[in-house]
């Protein structure tokens, strides 16, 4: 499938395409906010699901993309489509409620979790700097987070759940990623994902549940519904292909710079931004993050200096 260069870690590359979702992300949960009163959420993830089958699966049949799994891969495929889903759904869920930067940085005790899973469960080489500079990350997503349960009340923990979803979501995919090609595993999830929401679809009519009605949008809305598709696959491409090149507890820091990023699109779509303290806490996790680039970068240098 790919020969043995390409199945090295290569820290850098893992983390630019790191930064590429951590733009793409914020942008797509933007879109997703925006349509959240507009769509039902079943059929909301549905098209986002569909729309990724739709793009990928040409483009593996045109350039001959490997997509056939072994048993045990297409297992963790599975159990990844089904968290993908899964942290989807709270997360639109959330944004229906909560601000965009808010609803983001919640969600990031993430990268935290991804690092103890990192070295308990996958045995990855944590040093103390790194495990510093999560720490640090962590603290100054604290001072972003600032909710008020009381106003906003449960809907406030849904964040908590997708950092929960999607840091396991993530090991799984590290698990498969270097025995998958990117384009074809997540060809195979828009299609799986697809199906299965068709059916919590179909049975969502017979019970009557809200989130899994049907709805037939204005034409304004189609423009959005396209992007979500669109933008969401290329979030979790260039996720799936950072994990490639760079081990989960590399990149835990890296991502706290999508809560800056989406403070940004947040201000610029819907007029919000943080507070004092929240300001304070973007540049600590800004810095933790920057810190690991710069971090990586000297190790890299270092390392073709004695070779």
């Amino acid at each position: 499938m790919n020969d043995h260069s390409d199945q090295q870690d290569r820290p850098l590359l893992g983390i630019l395409l790191m930064l590429g979702f951590c733009v793409l992300a914020p942008l797509g949960d933007a879109v997703a906010k925006l349509l959240s009163g507009a769509v039902p959420l079943g059929q909301l993830v549905f098209i986002r699901f569909a729309l990724q089958a739709l793009i990928l699966i040409p483009i593996v049949i045109v350039t001959r993309r490997p997509w056939r799994t072994s048993g045990r891969v297409f297992k963790l495929v599975v159990w990844r489509t089904l968290l993908h889903i899964a942290g989807i759904a709270f997360m639109f869920t959330a944004l229906r409620y909560l601000p965009l930067a808010d609803a983001v940085a919640i969600a990031f005790v993430m990268p935290f979790l991804m690092l103890i899973l990192g070295k308990y469960v996958l045995n990855e080489e944590v040093g103390l700097r790194r495990l510093m500079a999560c720490v640090v990350g962590f603290v100054g997503t604290l001072m972003v987070i600032q909710p008020s349960f009381i106003e906003v009340g449960a809907p406030a923990l849904l964040p908590l759940g997708v950092a929960v979803i999607f840091a396991l979501f993530m090991l799984v995919t590290r698990q498969i990623a270097k025995d998958t090609d990117p384009i074809g595993v997540q060809a195979v999830s828009g299609v799986l994902g697809s199906a299965f929401i068709a059916v919590a679809l179909f049975a969502g009519q017979s019970l009557e549940w809200p989130a899994l009605s049907l709805s037939s949008p204005d034409t304004q809305y189609w423009g959005l519904l396209l992007a979500i598709g669109v933008i969401g696959t290329a979030a979790h491409l260039v996720m799936t292909w950072s994990l490639r090149y760079a081990p989960s507890s590399t990149l835990a820091s890296m991502q706290y710079l999508e809560i800056p990023i989406a403070a940004l699109i947040g201000w610029l779509v819907f007029g919000d931004w943080p507070n004092g303290l929240a300001a304070l806490g973007i540049c600590i996790t800004m810095a933790a993050g920057l810190y690991v680039v710069f971090r990586e970068r000297a190790s890299l240098q270092a390392s073709q200096a004695v070779s």
